[in-house]
């Protein structure tokens, strides 16, 4: 708040009173528009001797007697400003000097040159006010280090960061490139509810809010695959959405309560097909972003080229979790198995509570072997238990299911899609003991989709892909904040 910093204070005071001095000369310090002909990174390209209009965030002044260097920040890039007594009338560049001031935009025009260091610079002839900032930005090297600092005031990360910005536009070209990628093979991009009457679609658990006018209550979506999959049986056969998904859990490196899903339909196909859907996917936008398959992260380089390597769940956990339990055990066995590997206490009470062997195999699973999987890896083949909505394989105790990680995280789930009503109608009431047993991430007991499935639902793949988490691994970021413009944050605390 202005005033709880001394320094702060003052320096608003100050700018304040450049603000009224503007106001006094007849400017207007927040004009309703800024003329331009050039971006900063036009105008470098510009010959010298042309006139330019440019505008920006004063980001650095330096004066030297009767001379006077800036620089103007833009969305593409910065450039070097000069202004002078020989060419400004005497009063404005004494007015210049003393009420513009870094964290002002400005809009500036003159000739491009290039000065005797090689640095290319417009030497202004006439300058304009676009909004008067009254508080200072931070300091270059010591200003904007707090990381719960930065993340709060994204806005001034974004002012102060290149590399902030740069990650944020990434994001952007990689959403523009899967929509071009799923438009050109003839997916229909569809809108589906956020707020839902049952939420469905994964194990987590969610928002929930009132809505006054109908006296109900609903859920923000945990995802939109209960939809997707709506739209398929009406008939759309390649259907998909990306979209923000929310799921009440708790917030670490690679979780944030708000996040962003690439969903996908593929009606008459099965999760092989959805295999190589996703390696394409991941292989096509890091060619078509970044024009290199080849990512590094610190001393890493993961290779997103196809084919990527592929393990059923079993075979990884014996393989790289070196556990080796017979899934057709019964549960005590499958722990007995595993108990020796588990360390933590909170682990050891979470492996104690599994009812089933399937359970303390994907338990197995995420505790051995999920972080050592750093090169983009396929697992699959679930177990039933922990995959509600997916078909089963030609083993009825596995389904047709696979998750994609790379990095040691998951970046998507995938399965052939279960359309046998009876079997889906077995699966709601099994987790429905699950809920009463007290697991809180049980699947939901969705009757109306249930019904539409009875209607008659064709063989599908269904997709999903964490947004985030792609971006993530694109741009070498190691926390799911660093690509949210505005990631969730405990609320700040502020005096009365």
């Amino acid at each position: 708040m202005i005033g709880s910093d001394p320094t702060l204070f003052k320096e608003d005071q100050v700018r304040l009173a450049h603000l009224q001095a503007i106001q006094r000369a007849g400017l207007n310090p927040y004009p309703a528009t800024g003329e331009r002909t050039h971006t900063l990174a036009e105008a470098r390209q510009a010959p010298a001797g042309a006139t330019v209009k440019v505008a920006g965030r004063l980001m650095a002044k330096r004066e030297m007697g009767k001379l006077c260097f800036g620089e103007l920040q833009d969305a593409s890039g910065r450039l070097q400003i000069a202004l002078a007594s020989p060419t400004l009338a005497k009063e404005d560049y004494q007015f210049w000097l003393k009420n513009f001031e870094v964290g002002d935009w400005v809009g500036v025009s003159g000739e491009m040159f290039t000065t005797k260091k090689g640095e290319i610079t417009v030497r202004v002839n006439h300058y304009t006010m676009l909004a008067k900032a009254l508080l200072p930005l931070p300091e270059k090297w010591h200003g904007l280090t707090d990381v719960e600092a930065r993340f709060r005031k994204r806005y001034l990360d974004l002012i102060m960061n290149e590399t902030v910005r740069e990650r944020l536009r990434t994001r952007s070209r990689i959403i523009a490139a899967l929509r071009q990628l799923l438009d050109r093979q003839g997916f229909l991009e569809i809108e589906t509810p956020t707020l839902q009457p049952v939420y469905g679609g994964g194990f987590a658990r969610p928002f929930i809010t009132h809505h006054q006018a109908l006296g109900a209550d609903f859920f923000l979506r945990i995802s939109d695959e209960m939809y997707l999959k709506r739209a398929i049986i009406g008939g759309l056969e390649k259907v998909y959405e990306i979209t923000k998904v929310f799921r009440n859990e708790g917030i670490d490196r690679d979780h944030n309560p708000e996040f962003t899903m690439l969903e996908a339909q593929i009606a008459y196909a099965d999760y092989r097909y959805g295999m190589d859907l996703f390696e394409e996917i991941f292989e096509s936008c890091a060619q078509s972003v970044l024009g290199t398959t080849q990512i590094k992260h610190n001393e890493l380089t993961v290779e997103l080229a196809r084919p990527w390597r592929r393990l059923t769940l079993v075979e990884a956990v014996r393989t790289i979790g070196q556990v080796n339990f017979d899934l057709a055990g019964n549960a005590a066995e499958a722990k007995t198995a595993l108990q020796p590997r588990i360390t933590d206490s909170k682990k050891q009470q979470e492996l104690n509570a599994k009812n089933s062997a399937g359970e303390i195999l994907a338990l197995a699973f995420e505790e051995l072997v999920e972080e050592q999987l750093i090169q983009p890896t396929i697992i699959y083949d679930y177990p039933v238990e922990v995959s509600p909505l997916a078909k089963r394989g030609a083993d009825p105790r596995f389904t047709e299911r696979f998750e994609a990680f790379a990095l040691g995280s998951e970046i998507g789930n995938n399965y052939s899609e279960l359309n046998d009503p009876l079997d889906l109608e077995q699966r709601f009431i099994a987790e429905k003991k699950r809920a009463g047993a007290g697991l809180g991430e049980a699947h939901q007991t969705d009757t109306d989709y249930l019904e539409a499935v009875k209607h008659g639902m064709p063989p599908a793949c269904g997709l999903g892909i964490g947004i985030d988490r792609m971006v993530m691994l694109f741009t070498g970021a190691n926390n799911i904040k660093e690509v949210i413009m505005f990631p969730t944050l405990r609320p700040e605390s502020k005096p009365e």
